[in-house]
C-alpha cells in the first residue's frame, strides 16, 4: 500500500551543530566548544567594559565607539546572509529586540552626570546585569549546544518552523548589535542631556582633566 510522502514541517535540513556566530558563514566549527578566539575576546571585552564602568569613569567618544566597532566588525565577518524560510525572521526580528531591550536598559540604569567639562558614567549592579546577560547569552548557548543541547534547539527548530542554524546564528549576530547601538545611543544621549564635552581617548585611562 502506497503511503503519501511525509509532509515537510521545516528545518529537515537544520544541521544539529550550531555556532551563534560562525554557522552564519558556515565557517569550520573549532575544538573550543564551537567558539572562535575572536568570540571569546569580543564577548570577554565587552563584558569588561561594563563591569569597569561600575567603579565609575570619564566618557569618551573611544569608550562609546568601541562596542559598535568591535561587533561590527565581527558581524561582517560572519553574517553575510539573514535567512528569511519558515519562522527564521520571526527569531531573528525577536533577538534582535530582546538585545535592544537589554541594552537600553543598561544604558537607562547607567548613571550619568557632568564632571568639569566631562561626563562621567556609572554603571549601576543591575545595568552590569543586564549587559552580562545579553552577552553571555551567545556563549551560553553554544555553551549549552555543545555539550548536549543540540537535540533540543533542533526539536524546537522544527516545531517553530526555523530552518537552518544560520538562522540562530544570525538572530544572535543582530541581537549583539542592537544591544550595543542602544546602550550607546542611550549613554551618548543622557551625556549630551548634561552638557558636557565628549572628549577624545580614554579607552583604557580616563583622559587628563582639562
Amino acid at each position: 500500500m502506497g503511503g503519501s510522502p511525509a509532509r515537510r514541517q521545516g528545518g529537515e535540513g537544520f544541521h544539529p551543530q550550531i555556532h551563534p556566530w560562525a554557522d552564519v558563514s558556515r565557517a569550520p566549527i573549532s575544538d573550543t566548544g564551537h567558539m572562535t578566539t575572536t568570540d571569546y575576546l569580543m564577548n570577554i571585552a565587552l563584558i569588561a567594559l561594563v563591569v569597569l564602568q561600575i567603579r565609575g569613569h570619564k566618557v569618551t567618544r573611544a569608550r562609546l565607539v568601541f562596542p559598535l566597532v568591535a561587533t561590527v566588525f565581527v558581524a561582517a565577518q560572519f553574517l553575510h546572509v539573514i535567512p528569511t524560510a519558515g519562522n527564521d525572521l520571526v527569531l531573528i526580528v525577536g533577538f534582535a529586540a530582546a538585545g535592544a531591550a537589554l541594552g537600553a536598559g543598561a544604558g537607562l540604569l547607567t548613571t550619568v552626570r557632568r564632571d568639569g567639562v566631562s561626563a562621567f558614567a556609572k554603571a549601576g549592579l543591575v545595568a552590569a546585569v543586564l549587559w552580562i546577560v545579553g552577552i553571555g547569552a551567545r556563549m551560553g548557548f553554544a555553551l549549552w549546544v555543545s555539550h548536549g543541547g543540540q537535540a533540543a534547539v533542533a526539536r524546537f527548530s522544527v516545531l517553530h518552523h526555523i530552518t537552518s542554524s544560520a538562522a540562530w546564528g544570525a538572530a544572535f549576530v543582530l541581537m549583539a548589535m542592537a544591544e550595543v547601538a542602544s546602550r550607546t545611543s542611550v549613554l551618548y544621549l543622557k551625556t549630551r542631556r548634561t552638557g558636557a564635552v565628549i572628549e577624545r581617548g580614554g579607552l583604557l585611562r580616563s583622559p587628563a582633566a582639562a
